[in-house]
């Protein structure tokens, strides 16, 4: 199996943990040999300075690497979350859109909004001081307004809608005026 360049951070990373790993056992190994009086080996003064020396760059190594690859996800997670602000603009933008076209009251566009987020009627109802009754009247008159059946449906267009941007973006087209006039 080939690795792709996205995973070249993570084997990197890995391959950096072991290496530390092993640095880190050398240094406790050392010390607990010493300690305890565990040493049963007589390794030649030159060759364990020398192996010390290649354990603490090892270790020096794996931890600027360690702050590299942090900063990298760092900078990635603040542009997701750049990118999630966008998305989630977008959708409301759009949202409201639909509400416009559809011409709901603001106390419809509130149940909408509600329904949408995955609310029961009885939970609309309580956050609204409203009967249970109103609410379920609402929710019909956006889904007549609206030309759909049920929640999933009224979700499924605001996806669309949102699928749609987004392939009018990657293509250059306008197809949110044709999912807008579909629904």
């Amino acid at each position: 199996m080939r690795s792709t360049p996205r995973q070249y951070p993570v084997i990197l990373l890995g391959c950096l943990t072991v290496f530390q790993l092993l640095c880190a056992g050398f240094f406790i190994s050392e010390f607990l040999s010493e300690v305890l009086g565990l040493r049963h080996w007589a390794l030649p003064f030159a060759w364990r300075e020398i192996l010390q020396v290649l354990a603490s760059l090892g270790l020096a190594i794996g931890s600027v690497t360690s702050v590299f690859l942090l900063r990298q996800s760092r900078r990635r997670m603040t542009v997701m979350q750049r990118q999630l602000r966008a998305a989630s603009v977008a959708f409301h933008n759009v949202m409201h859109e639909f509400f416009d076209d559809w011409d709901l009251s603001p106390s419809e566009q509130d149940v909408a909004m509600f329904a949408l987020r995955g609310y029961a009627n009885r939970e609309i109802a309580d956050l609204r001081g409203k009967s249970e009754a109103t609410i379920k009247s609402q929710m019909n008159a956006v889904f007549r307004k609206a030309g759909v059946a049920n929640r999933a449906e009224l979700m499924g267009v605001f996806v669309d809608a949102m699928m749609a941007e987004g392939e009018s973006s990657k293509s250059g087209k306008d197809t949110h005026t044709t999912i807008r006039s579909a629904a």
